[in-house]
């Protein structure tokens, strides 16, 4: 069996998203612009490891007062907490391209076992000579167990915010030498 290798996400080809319930009745999507993440693996993934990072200040929901709101004490605390960060415990291959990735994610402090949904996209050696492997990532956490509590309620009492938040990345990683 080959060395694992090191390889590097590169965030010029990568997107990392949270989406999110409004009112209960509309999805607002956000992303963080600045992120940097790394894995050691073989060249099949199956023993992947991970760690991510994405900055808090990046955030974006094309709503300045809204990611004001979101980088305050009522949600993220992102003078106290700048980081969000993601250290994998494990990975099980679950089909030909599709894996479980186990892992602990700290958000504002606060760090809780999460599992994501990982689909592998296939690994190709672009024009430049670098071997690169394409993902996408998915999964579901509830805000309010990292310390996210904000929230408000409607005049019918419904929720202005709801607590489960979907996390997708679709990440391109680059084989380093």
């Amino acid at each position: 069996m080959a060395t694992p290798a090191k390889w590097v996400i590169d965030p010029t080809h990568s997107e990392v998203q949270f989406k999110v319930k409004h009112l209960v009745i509309t999805t607002v999507t956000g992303q963080f612009s600045q992120f940097s993440g790394e894995a050691t693996a073989s060249d099949d993934f199956s023993d992947a490891q991970v760690h991510f990072e994405a900055e808090i200040d990046s955030i974006s929901t094309n709503n300045e007062a809204r990611d004001g709101h979101l980088k305050s004490e009522d949600f993220f605390a992102a003078e106290q907490h700048p980081k969000l960060s993601f250290v994998s415990t494990g990975i099980s291959k679950k089909g030909d391209e599709e894996f479980v990735l186990n892992g602990d994610l700290t958000i504002r402090g606060v760090t809780k076992p999460v599992a994501f949904a990982v689909e592998y996209g296939g690994t190709v050696v672009d024009p430049y000579g670098q071997t690169k492997a394409g993902f996408e990532v998915k999964g579901k956490i509830n805000r309010k167990d990292y310390g996210l509590t904000w929230s408000a309620v409607t005049e019918a009492g419904g929720a202005v915010v709801s607590d489960e938040v979907r996390l997708i990345a679709n990440v391109q990683f680059v084989k380093q030498a």
